[in-house]
C-alpha cells in the first residue's frame, strides 16, 4: 500500500491529536524514551509565541488509514532576518522503520520550503535553537535529559539517504563529581574577583525584574553563535511562565558587574526521570506520579550558560560553573548534564574540560540544499500559521 503524506488542519482536534500522539507508536517498548505531556505539546504546536515570527505546516504520512510518520516544515522569519539566510527547518520528525515513509515526509517538508522560495532545509529543529534542537547520533544508552532530543539510531540513515549532510554537531557533557578540584575553585574565585564580577542566585521575589535582566544577557551572550535566534519578549515571558514552577534559585544564576548583568546560567533538576512515569498525561494520576518521583531526582541539566562577549574566556565561566556546583550540592545533586554546546565553542568546552566533564552524547543538525520551485505551493485552510 503506497504512502500518502498530507498536511493536517491544526484546528482539527482529532488530526492534531494523531500528530501529537504518533510517537507512542515509534517508541513502544523503548525504555529510554520520555513521553512528552500531550497537553503541552498541543499548546506548543498551536499557541506558542514562536508562531508570531514564523510559518509552519504539519504533515502526517499514512499507509491506508494508519499514520506511519510525521514532520513539521518551518519558516523561521526571525532566523533568516538575523542570519541573512533563506532556509527552512524541519522538526517533530518521527517515523516507523519505513524508508519510503521517511523519504516522503522529508520531501513534503522540502516541497513546502521550495514553494516559499527558500533555498535549504535544516534540522531537526522543534522549533528553533531555543527549544529542542538536533538529532541524537551518539549516546543511545540512556534517557535524554529534560528538554533534550531522543530518537532511534536509524533516523540518521533516513536523513542521509534523502540527501541531508552534517551542518554542525552539538555535544552534551556529563559530570558526576560533585566536588570540583580545589585548584579550579581557587582560580575561579580569584578571576571573578579580579574582573569585579559577582555571581548570585535568581531572586524569586523580584522575578519580573530578573527575567528582564536575563533577556538582556541572553541575547547579547549568544548573538554571534551559529544558529542562534534572539528570543522575543513574548518568548522570554512564555519560557519564564513555563519554567517558574520548577526553577530552583540556587541553580539559576545571574552574573553582575556592579549593576550591569553580564552573564546568565540556568540549570534545572532533570525532570525527565519523573515525567516518564506520567506517560504523557497529568490526569487522573500523572501529576501525582510526577510529584512522587521528583523527590528522588539527583541529576540536573545545565541548559544555558553565557557571558557578554568581553568576558568570554576570562575565567568567569569557570566561576559560574563553580556556583552551579555549589547550588547543586544544596539540592543533593550528584551529577549533571551540560548541554548543548556547539562542537567548535572552544571557550565553553575548555571550561568544562578543566572541571572534569566528558562528552557523552552528540547531536547533529543536518542540512540539504533545495532546488528552486516552479510555482509556490498552496496552503490549505487552517494549515500554515501566518
Amino acid at each position: 500500500m503506497p504512502v500518502r503524506v498530507e498536511p493536517i488542519d491544526r484546528r482539527d482536534k482529532r488530526a492534531l491529536h494523531q500528530f501529537v500522539t504518533f510517537p507512542w507508536r515509534v517508541y513502544a517498548g523503548d525504555p529510554y524514551w520520555v513521553p512528552p505531556l500531550i497537553g503541552d505539546e498541543k499548546k506548543k504546536l498551536t499557541r506558542h509565541p514562536f508562531h508570531e515570527h514564523a510559518a509552519s505546516e504539519y504533515f502526517l504520512a499514512r499507509r491506508g488509514g494508519d499514520p506511519v510518520g510525521r514532520i513539521a516544515a518551518i519558516e523561521n522569519r526571525l532566523h533568516n532576518e538575523v542570519h541573512g539566510e533563506s532556509v527552512a527547518f524541519f522538526g517533530f520528525f518521527e517515523v516507523l522503520d519505513d524508508e519510503e515513509a521517511a523519504a516522503a515526509l522529508l520531501e513534503a517538508a522540502a516541497a513546502w520550503a521550495r514553494g516559499r522560495g527558500l533555498t535549504a532545509l535544516r534540522g531537526p529543529a522543534s522549533f528553533s535553537s531555543n527549544e529542542e534542537w538536533g538529532l541524537l547520533i551518539d549516546g543511545f544508552d540512556g534517557s535524554p535529559a529534560v528538554l533534550m532530543a531522543y530518537n532511534p539510531p536509524r533516523y540518521a540513515r533516513h536523513l542521509e539517504g534523502s540527501g541531508f549532510a552534517k551542518a554542525r554537531d552539538l555535544v552534551a557533557y556529563y559530570l558526576d563529581d560533585p566536588d570540583p578540584p580545589e585548584r579550579v575553585v581557587r582560580v575561579a574565585e580569584a578571576l571573578g574577583a579580579r574582573k569585579g564580577v559577582v555571581v548570585r542566585p535568581l531572586e524569586m521575589k523580584r522575578f519580573a525584574e530578573e527575567v528582564a535582566k536575563v533577556r538582556t544577557v541572553y541575547n547579547k551572550a549568544w548573538e554571534r553563535n551559529w544558529g542562534f535566534v534572539p528570543m522575543t519578549e513574548a518568548e522570554i515571558e512564555h519560557m519564564a511562565k513555563e519554567l517558574r514552577p520548577v526553577i530552583k534559585p540556587d541553580i539559576v544564576l545571574i552574573a553582575e558587574r556592579g549593576e550591569e548583568p553580564v552573564g546568565f546560567a540556568m540549570a534545572l533538576p532533570d525532570l525527565n526521570a519523573a515525567l516518564k512515569q506520567a506517560n504523557g498525561r497529568l490526569f487522573p494520576l500523572g501529576l501525582l506520579k510526577i510529584l512522587w518521583h521528583a523527590r528522588r531526582i539527583d541529576k540536573l541539566r545545565v541548559l544555558t550558560l553565557g557571558l557578554v562577549p568581553e568576558l568570554r574566556g576570562s575565567g568567569v565561566d569557570q566561576l559560574m560553573y563553580l556556583r552551579l556546583f555549589q547550588g547543586g550540592r544544596k539540592l543533593k545533586i550528584r551529577c549533571g548534564e551540560f548541554s548543548w554546546i556547539l562542537e567548535d565553542n572552544r571557550a565553553m568546552r575548555q571550561a568544562l574540560d578543566k572541571i572534569g566533564g566528558r562528552v557523552y552524547k552528540t547531536y547533529r543538525i543536518y542540512e540539504k540544499p533545495l532546488a528552486a520551485s516552479v510555482a509556490p505551493a498552496a496552503e490549505p485552510p487552517g494549515g500554515a500559521a501566518p
